[in-house]
């Protein structure tokens, strides 16, 4: 297992530690499930040969999915006139966010964008999935990949 791995799982471990001695009922909550998440893939990864579990980049990704799961829910308790819902939803967003690097802007996620093209030499939206793994792989946790796959579109597009 590599260093950085042990780092992110060392810090959501301190973080469950630390919510535990504070009494903090939502930051435990939301640390368990992203533990609890991270567990499943772990065993999944095992069952697929991987017997370190999985990697830091997928950790930041299994978090980024679960703070857009989040914002969805999020936005349909708000439609459904359930605003308390809503606010218990953005606050587990807010405790995830404290776990994942700093966001990429949109100019700097273009940028990156453009660099990884070029490097790869993607020509063609067929190329679209290099530049989609090089971005995973690297840049994990700090952008949406949402966002990320349209731009990489219109740019291997155009």
């Amino acid at each position: 297992m590599s260093q950085e791995i042990l780092s992110k799982r060392a810090e959501l471990s301190s973080a469950l530690k630390e919510a535990m001695k504070a009494k903090d009922e939502q930051t435990l909550g939301t640390v368990r499930m992203i533990i609890s998440k991270m567990k499943e893939q772990d065993i999944e990864a095992r069952v697929k040969g991987n017997m370190d579990g999985i990697e830091d980049g997928q950790i930041l990704s299994l978090m980024q999915g679960m703070i857009k799961q989040r914002q969805e829910s999020a936005k349909m308790y708000q439609e459904g006139g359930r605003p308390e819902l809503a606010e218990k939803e953005e606050a587990e967003i807010v405790i995830i966010e404290k776990f994942l690097p700093a966001q990429m802007s949109d100019d700097d996620i273009a940028a990156t964008i453009v660099d990884l093209i070029a490097s790869t030499g993607a020509a063609s939206i067929k190329d679209m999935g290099k530049v989609m793994d090089e971005l995973k792989a690297k840049y994990a946790g700090q952008l949406d990949m949402g966002k990320a796959g349209a731009i990489i579109k219109q740019k291997l597009a155009g």
